[in-house]
């Protein structure tokens, strides 16, 4: 057997051993240092397109998924998941495309007052993470997502977000808009935070339990 075919069978097997997706480095460092991860990796990625069970990168990490077109097969064995409120689903998308934000720059796209307990529910979903504090007045916190986020919804990096074009064609957005209308660019953000200290950590709120819909 080949060196690249040796190790495109060592890397399948802890593919699919991996309880969590894995990334290049995870994988190189069970393999020998001559071993090409990478290719091993892209003709995976080719050799099980098409199949029920692919391979996909989430977050910059490689796992096996079941196919998108068969996920109807699953319904029956899976937990169905804690449905997020419109307030909450507004709150996520404000700060996937605008991160890093603050409480004050989310109530300000929304237009309306921020509840607590809506970012309680994000960070405790763990989509949402505390990612610093800005160097502002005042120091508020800074809100980003995680790469639990980028998993949930099959996305490789923030840049995979979905842009002006395909929003319209999802009818997710109107088609007269404002011709100075643009939809942020996170990779594009300018930091201008500090880390959080050490120990700083969320505070839940846990009035977000009785199901009812949070503004």
């Amino acid at each position: 057997m080949s060196d690249i075919a040796a190790t495109e069978r060592m890397v399948e097997a802890l593919l699919f051993a991996a309880g969590e997706p894995l990334s290049v480095a995870d994988l190189a460092a069970r393999l020998s240092p001559e071993a090409d991860v990478e290719a091993a990796l892209e003709a995976l990625r080719l050799r099980y397109a098409g199949r029920g069970v692919e391979l996909a990168r989430v977050a910059g990490r490689w796992r096996f998924q079941t196919a998108s077109d068969l996920a109807f097969l699953m319904t029956l064995e899976r937990e169905e998941p804690r449905r997020l409120s419109r307030a909450a689903q507004e709150t996520l998308a404000i700060i996937a495309y605008h991160q890093p934000v603050t409480r004050a720059d989310i109530e300000a796209v929304r237009g309306v007052q921020a509840s607590r307990g809506t970012l309680d529910v994000l960070l405790e979903q763990g989509l949402v993470r505390m990612r610093g504090r800005r160097r502002t007045p005042g120091r508020p916190v800074t809100y980003g997502t995680t790469d639990a986020f980028l998993e949930h919804y099959g996305l490789a990096s923030l840049a995979d977000l979905p842009g002006i074009t395909e929003m319209k064609a999802a009818g997710l957005l109107s088609l007269d808009l404002p011709a100075d209308f643009h939809v942020p660019d996170p990779t594009q953000a300018v930091i201008d935070e500090d880390p959080l200290d050490d120990g700083e950590a969320p505070e839940f709120h846990q009035d977000f339990l009785d199901g009812a819909d949070i503004g």
